[in-house]
């Protein structure tokens, strides 16, 4: 099966960090981390979900969660620079991103905004990102990741 690349792994070519593109069936009616994480037969907590948010203060920014868990939006705030956020309503991310729910990636989008990984980003060799498109994940190193969207790596959860 022929992969197209998407604009996510063309802005990991352009920093020569290597990556594999690995596709996965999409259900419609499950597009959660949970059930990535179980097509690619991998641990939930290696599949991080890409989170759009929106501060009193600063305006957009990603969060980069593990599959299972939720964000903490006190936490959010806090390392973001708000005094409170919330989640971006569904119908504001594909104008924001670029990117559709079950799709969207911390690479390529629309404009750059703040990104926060959790923490727990570094306790593994390899993670899976959205590929910026329904059905196909990015496994990549996340040091070389959180590099390259020049991500903060903090508590979120």
């Amino acid at each position: 099966m022929k992969i197209s690349k998407t604009n996510a792994a063309r802005i990991l070519d352009r920093h020569n960090i290597p990556y594999e593109l690995i596709p996965y069936r999409v259900d419609e009616k499950d597009l959660g981390a949970i059930h990535v994480a179980e097509q690619l037969n991998e641990p939930v907590e290696r599949v991080f979900k890409t989170l759009v948010l929106r501060g009193d203060k600063s305006g957009v920014f990603v969060c980069m969660v593990p599959g299972a868990e939720e964000v903490n939006l006190k936490l959010a705030a806090k390392v973001s620079g708000n005094k409170k956020c919330d989640l971006v309503p569904m119908k504001e991310v594909l104008p924001l991103t670029g990117y559709i729910r079950g799709g969207c990636s911390p690479l390529g989008m629309k404009k750059h905004y703040p990104v926060f990984f959790h923490q727990s980003v570094f306790d593994y060799d390899f993670i899976y990102i959205s590929g910026g498109q329904r059905g196909l994940q990015i496994k990549v190193e996340p040091h070389q990741l959180a590099q390259c969207v020049e991500a903060e790596v903090c508590e979120l959860v």
